[in-house]
């Protein structure tokens, strides 16, 4: 395994992040074809044996048994400070007033719900999971400030948004001496390339850890175009990110799986390869159902894509509709 700085921070993580919105129980929350606790244990496990130290959930993940199943089979694995443990908050955790966004008020509950979900002290890298218009953004960055110093958090991060956002947010906790946003995780892979534009520039002139989200396009890059599979059919959210774009979509696919022929590997080593090679990735947010997901993910750190296959990959986008960030 490769270990990897966290952006400028001293936090070393390993080159792969293990998404934990694959675990959770499938009747809890909008996610029906998570993992129950059973059958995450393997894949928990055998990310451990690997040297994979980093695992990102959040609080609204299957209602909170993300959470809870990431808590409790890593407290088993290994002690706590052999992993870097990293949550999100935004989310719909109960109706009514107060019950999701990033006012003070949520911040400070659901960071306690969330250590006790994961049965741990601390967080190591707490999120936000959007951004929130109903509140200004001081009184989120103050809030989370105050877990950093607290205690219950070490770092902070984003998660999609608008560079200008982003910056926003940067420049208000400089301002202020407040603990600033370290890591941004936003929706990078081969069909979604719109941070080439000014978010990834914003984060290597800022020193920002990026860790993308579905670098695999919801597993769409990993197998012939068109294949159902049970995530797909039931991903309501998945399929609002690759609708409009089909044809030059398919392309893309095409163009990996001739890669991955020529290379006698996997799609999706390919397709992980192009991500963990974009400045300033640190570690694609990998979902794994399977073992075989895992063991796929680390062997893309070996394969060093070619100018000339990067092109080729590349060639056939177009431009798209940002949708993931509203």
């Amino acid at each position: 395994m490769e270990y990897t700085r966290l952006g400028k921070t001293g936090l070393e993580v390993s080159r792969i992040c293990v998404g934990c919105m694959s675990f959770g129980e499938p009747t809890a929350g909008n996610h029906p074809w998570s993992l129950n606790e059973a059958d995450s244990r393997p894949i928990i496990r055998k990310a451990v044996e690997l040297g994979i130290n980093f695992f990102d959930t959040a609080n609204v993940y299957s209602a909170g048994t993300s959470e809870q199943i990431v808590g409790k089979v890593l407290g088993e694995l290994g002690k706590r400070d052999e992993f870097v443990i990293a949550t999100k908050v935004h989310g719909q955790m109960r109706p009514g007033p107060n019950g999701h966004g990033l006012s003070r008020k949520a911040i400070l509950h659901e960071v306690d719900q969330s250590l006790k979900r994961l049965n741990t002290d601390y967080i190591d890298l707490y999120q936000i999971h959007r951004w929130d218009n109903a509140t200004p953004i001081e009184e989120t960055l103050e809030a989370l400030n105050d877990t950093v110093r607290a205690g219950k958090v070490r770092y902070i991060g984003g998660s999609s948004m608008f560079a200008w956002q982003f910056l926003k947010a940067l420049t208000i906790s400089e301002k202020n001496g407040w603990a600033r946003f370290v890591s941004m995780q936003d929706h990078l892979n081969l069909m979604a390339r719109e941070e080439e534009r000014e978010m990834l520039p914003l984060c290597i002139d800022q020193g920002i850890g990026v860790i993308p989200w579905s670098p695999l396009a919801r597993g769409r890059l990993t197998r012939p175009w068109g294949t159902e599979t049970n995530r797909i059919d039931k991903d309501e959210f998945g399929k609002g990110l690759y609708t409009a774009t089909e044809d030059s979509d398919r392309k893309i696919v095409q163009a990996v799986a001739e890669i991955a022929a020529k290379r006698g590997v996997p799609a999706a080593q390919v397709a992980l390869a192009w991500v963990s090679q974009k400045r300033p990735v640190a570690a694609p947010i990998v979902g794994a159902t399977k073992v075989s997901h895992l063991e796929d993910a680390v062997g893309a750190l070996n394969v060093k894509l070619t100018a000339e296959e990067v092109a080729a990959l590349e060639a056939p986008y177009t431009p798209r509709t940002v949708v993931e960030v509203r």
